[in-house]
Formats: structure tokens, C-alpha cells, sequence
């Protein structure tokens, strides 16, 4: 028992520094695509503009497709398996992209990275399945500290290489970073009591969602999680015009704007162990809502804002909920569904994940075009308090899944008859 623990602690350990490298890698690059786009031959504003949304919004596009794919492969191959592709499918094609000539050999390399990602679900996916259900929460939330840290770091990283070494060089050092992930995964995380699904065994995407016992509540999630992903990207195209917009006077104002930008991952790496914590306590459904609405609460707050310092301390505190939300519905996801489909369901979700990558800019570009930079924040707060009261509608306790022949053995074993069935033959 006591080297079944180890064994999970050492897998949530390298976990975090997996996601943590994938996150710094994937990051520091991002910024500073549209002056790449410009170096490979593109210039006037419109068709920069123009080649710069596609070259940033092609990667999730593809994402969101695959990831299903990647998430049935998972619960076939293993989790372990997943990781290692895509850490290392990653680096590949994030290396050639140092050395492209042409923009569209830019987009290509791109569009390639968005079918070889998947490393942070498959990587949730595989804790969820390793660490005991009663501490999933706290687990996920650790390991999503981890990306985040690497977000967070990332931006502030690529423009000290960018500025030291070129551009160029940015690519090749992060695609060093991914094969630290990738031998980080290979040498210490192993996956233990993994049973694989067989081809023939394989449930179809219908018999997966029948196989749930509250399918609404699952759609009602992955729901959730483009609108989390929504709410911080639709901010992100106007935020440093808005900044100017308050204080036309302001000094350094990309400094003060990153400064602004970075406040909520700062503040959603303090809060995001604890509420994880603190949800496997009291439920983690009564977290997700809680934080969700206090989202809902600031982002109206920040749509009265008057000076820049305002909306920093404002975002700081956006932060302490932002850091509790996605851990929270991928713990709920791993409660209400069995292991066997565990990698599908992580697939999905990261599908609507990254259709919120792309829709939550398009969001804050659209409403700031056509009624101000102010209405961004209250539209992506009334997207929020939709997503609230359709929880809510559709939350209810999980009934068991153990059929009347089953239920002795739960009974005996001393687990919880909420959880899946499938979990104490899976540990």
C-alpha cells in the first residue's frame, strides 16, 4: 500500500513538471508570432492581422478536432503512451518552425503542432486515474498550478530570448523544453493498475454518453470549459488598448499591460491547491459554482473601472477563482464517469477548451469593435451567469452505477457507491 502511494505521488510530481515545461514552452512563443509572421514576408496591417489570427487560431482549430482521437488512444495505449507523443511530436514540429522561410510553411508547421498536442489532458487524464478519487481534486489542482506557473513565465522568457538571441532561437529553445517533458515521462512517470480497452470492447461516442449517469451534467461541462476559456481569452485582443483607453498619460505601457495580463495566473497559483483542497471537503461542485460566480461578479466590476490600477487589482482577484474552475470541472468529470472511458472524456473536453482558445478572442474583438472595450467584460459576464444557471439546472448527486448484483461487493470493500464502478479494480 505504502509503494502504491509513493508510486502516485511520484507520478503527480513529474506531472507537474511535465506540464510545467509543456505550458513555458507552448507560452513564450505565442506573444510573439505576429512579428515572426512580419519577418517571414508579410506586412500592411490588414494582412498581418490577417495571417496572424490564422497562424495563432490553427493550432486550437486542429486541437479540438484530434483530441477525441487522442482521447480514445489514451484509454486503448495507455496515458504514459500520449504523453510521450505528444511531447515529442511537439518538439519536432516547434524546431522546424525556427527554420521556416515562408508564411505558409509557418501556418502548416502550425496546424501539424495542433495535431500533435494533447500532453496537459492526457496528463490530467492519467493523475485522475492514479491518485485516489477522494484527493482528485487537490491532485488536479496541483497539477494545473503547474501549467499555469509555466504560462506565467513563459511570455516574460520568450522576450528575453527574443531580445538576446533573435527569434528564431526562441523556437529551438523551447522545443529543448518539450524533450525535457518528453524524458521527464519516460524516466520517472510510470502508470500503474492501467487496464487497456480493446478495439472490440471500444464504446462507440453515443454508448460513451449512455454509459454516463448524468450526461446532461457532462455536456453542461465541457460547456463550462470553453466558457472558462472564454473568459480569459476574449480580454486578452483589447486589453492593452483599454489600459491606454484609462490613462491615456501611462508610461511603459506594455509593461503595465503585461503586468495586468499576468495578475490572475500569480493569484491562481496561491488559490488553486487550496480550493482543490478545500472542495474535496465540502464537494466540488459547490467550488465550481461559487468561483464561477464570483467571475461573473468581477468581470462587472471591471466594466466600471477607472484607472489601470483598478483593473490590475481587480484581475488579481479574478485570479483566486480562475485557478479553481478548470480543476474543478475536470475533477467532477473524473467523478461522474468510469475509467475505462476517462481518456474520451478528457478528449472532448479538451475540445471545447480549445474551441473557447478561439472563440473567446473572437468574442472580445467582435463586442469591442462594435459597442466599446467596456461591454467586452460585460458580455463575457453574461456568458458566465449562463453558464451558472445551466449548471445549476443540471447538477444533481450522482446516483450509483452498480447494478442490483454489484452492489455487495462495494458494500464490502468500504467504497463510496457514487464512484464508478470500475475504480477499485483499476487501483
Amino acid at each position: 500500500m505504502l509503494r502504491n502511494i509513493e508510486s502516485w505521488k511520484i507520478n503527480l510530481i513529474s506531472v507537474w513538471f511535465g506540464c510545467f515545461f509543456t505550458g513555458l514552452a507552448i507560452s513564450q512563443i505565442i506573444p510573439f508570432l505576429p512579428l515572426y509572421v512580419e519577418e517571414l514576408g508579410i506586412h500592411g496591417g490588414e494582412a498581418l492581422s490577417i495571417w496572424s489570427g490564422l497562424t495563432f487560431s490553427i493550432t486550437f482549430i486542429v486541437s479540438a478536432l484530434v483530441a477525441p482521437l487522442w482521447g480514445s488512444l489514451a484509454d486503448r495505449k495507455g496515458r504514459k503512451l500520449m504523453l510521450l507523443r505528444a511531447a515529442f511530436g511537439m518538439g519536432v514540429v516547434i524546431l522546424l518552425q525556427a527554420f521556416v522561410t515562408q508564411a505558409w510553411q509557418l501556418l502548416l508547421l502550425r496546424a501539424l503542432m495542433g495535431l500533435t498536442s494533447g500532453y496537459i489532458p492526457n496528463a490530467m487524464a492519467l493523475v485522475a486515474s492514479q491518485v485516489p478519487r477522494e484527493r482528485s481534486g487537490w491532485a488536479l489542482s496541483c497539477v494545473a498550478t503547474g501549467q499555469i506557473g509555466g504560462v506565467i513565465l513563459g511570455p516574460m522568457l520568450g522576450g528575453l530570448l527574443a531580445d538576446w538571441l533573435g527569434l528564431r532561437l526562441v523556437f529551438i529553445v523551447t522545443a529543448v523544453l518539450l524533450m525535457i517533458s518528453f524524458f521527464v515521462t519516460l524516466f520517472l512517470i510510470k502508470e500503474t493498475g492501467y487496464v487497456p480497452v480493446s478495439k472490440k470492447d471500444k464504446l462507440s461516442g453515443r454508448e460513451v454518453f449512455r454509459s454516463l449517469e448524468n450526461p446532461r451534467l457532462m455536456g453542461c461541462l465541457f460547456i463550462t470549459t470553453m466558457v472558462i476559456q472564454m473568459c480569459n481569452g476574449s480580454v486578452n485582443p483589447i486589453l492593452t488598448l483599454f489600459v491606454r483607453q484609462l490613462d491615456p498619460g501611462i508610461q511603459n505601457i506594455a509593461f503595465i499591460s503585461g503586468v495586468i495580463a499576468a495578475m490572475p495566473g500569480v493569484s491562481a497559483l496561491v488559490a488553486a491547491p487550496r480550493l482543490g483542497k478545500l472542495g474535496d471537503r465540502i464537494g466540488t461542485q459547490r467550488i465550481l459554482l461559487a468561483t464561477m460566480t464570483a467571475t461573473f461578479v468581477l468581470l462587472i466590476a471591471m466594466s466600471f473601472v477607472t484607472t489601470p490600477t483598478q483593473l490590475g487589482i481587480l484581475r488579481f482577484l479574478l485570479g483566486f477563482a480562475d485557478g479553481a474552475m478548470m480543476p474543478a470541472v475536470q475533477t467532477l468529470l473524473v467523478r461522474h464517469s468510469r475509467d475505462n472511458i476517462t481518456g474520451r472524456i478528457f478528449g472532448y473536453n479538451q475540445s471545447f477548451m480549445y474551441l473557447g482558445n478561439v472563440a473567446g478572442p473572437l468574442l472580445g474583438a467582435a463586442v469591442s469593435a462594435l459597442t466599446g472595450y467596456r461591454w467586452v467584460f460585460a458580455s463575457t459576464a453574461l456568458v458566465v451567469l449562463i453558464n451558472v444557471l445551466f449548471l445549476k439546472r443540471f447538477y444533481r448527486r450522482p446516483a450509483p452505477l452498480f447494478t442490483p448484483a454489484q452492489q455487495a461487493e462495494p458494500a464490502e470493500s468500504g467504497h463510496n457507491a457514487s464512484a464508478p464502478a470500475s475504480t477499485d479494480t483499476q487501483r
